[in-house]
């Protein structure tokens, strides 16, 4: 609370705020860790699966005896003792068409740290239609980049990233390092924009090669004719799948 810009009032902001985190790994596990200790008011965590050996090089969050439990309840037992005062959800669930919108309307703000593109579009999508800030983070070997999308704004993913990055959603390698420096940078992000501290990466696009020490941040394109923020995209829908999918949406009702 000594911060210039900061102080009690951003205490209280922050005190106040929920935070949705999709991925509870390297990535969101830190992030989450972050947060919680910054004095988040509440967390919800949704990853889906259990906790494996080759996890545990960037499970900050984890045990060696929760291998082959479901890593999210981890995570909560592991913040809930370092800060008893945040209220903390655990859903062990992949982020699918069918919780998305529920969980997007619930918080203040999304954490997009997902293991795959197609929870983060719909994440993303959500986001939109439900008028939440979401703020993207990803890795892949010794890559990263990192982005908040404000919707109405800024670019949306689908801007971003129209086609997506050709990385393997299984099979990339990371040093837990790597994903720690991600997450610090993102856990800041969110600081800031739910603060009002500093400068956030709204409508910019940070890269950054960690195997060279290399960062540069790009000014992203807003796509007037995305398909999921573009003009007039959102406004007959109700559910993030509509966007993503709206063809098969009709088809189904």
């Amino acid at each position: 609370m000594q911060l210039p810009d900061f102080g009690g009032s951003g205490q209280a902001k922050l005190k106040a705020s929920t935070a949705l985190v999709s991925g509870v790994g390297g990535l969101g596990g830190t992030v989450a860790l972050y947060l919680a200790v910054a004095g988040i008011g509440k967390l919800i965590l949704v990853r889906g699966g259990d906790l494996r050996l080759d996890d545990m090089n960037r499970q900050i969050l984890m045990t060696h005896d929760w291998v082959g439990q479901p890593r999210v309840l981890k995570a909560k037992e592991t913040l809930s003792q370092i800060n008893p005062d945040v209220e903390i959800e655990a859903i062990p669930e992949f982020i699918t068409s069918d919780n998305v919108d529920g969980l997007v309307k619930r918080s203040d703000l999304a954490l997009s740290c997902a293991h795959n593109f197609d929870e983060r579009d719909l994440l993303n999508a959500a986001c939109v239609l439900w008028d939440k800030p979401m703020i993207e983070a990803a890795m892949s070997g010794m890559e990263a980049y990192l982005s908040t999308i404000i919707p109405r704004q800024t670019p949306c993913l689908s801007c971003i990233f129209p086609e997506k990055p050709n990385w393997d959603r299984w099979g990339f390698g990371v040093l837990g390092a790597v994903s720690g420096t991600l997450a610090c940078l993102t856990a800041l992000e969110a600081v800031k924009l739910i603060t009002g501290l500093g400068e956030t990466l709204k409508g910019q696009l940070l890269t950054m090669d960690l195997g060279s020490a290399k960062f540069n941040k790009l000014r992203a394109y807003h796509d007037p004719n995305c398909q999921i923020c573009g003009q007039g995209k959102s406004n007959h829908v109700t559910k993030a799948s509509e966007l993503l999918y709206p063809s098969l949406e009709r088809l189904a009702s």
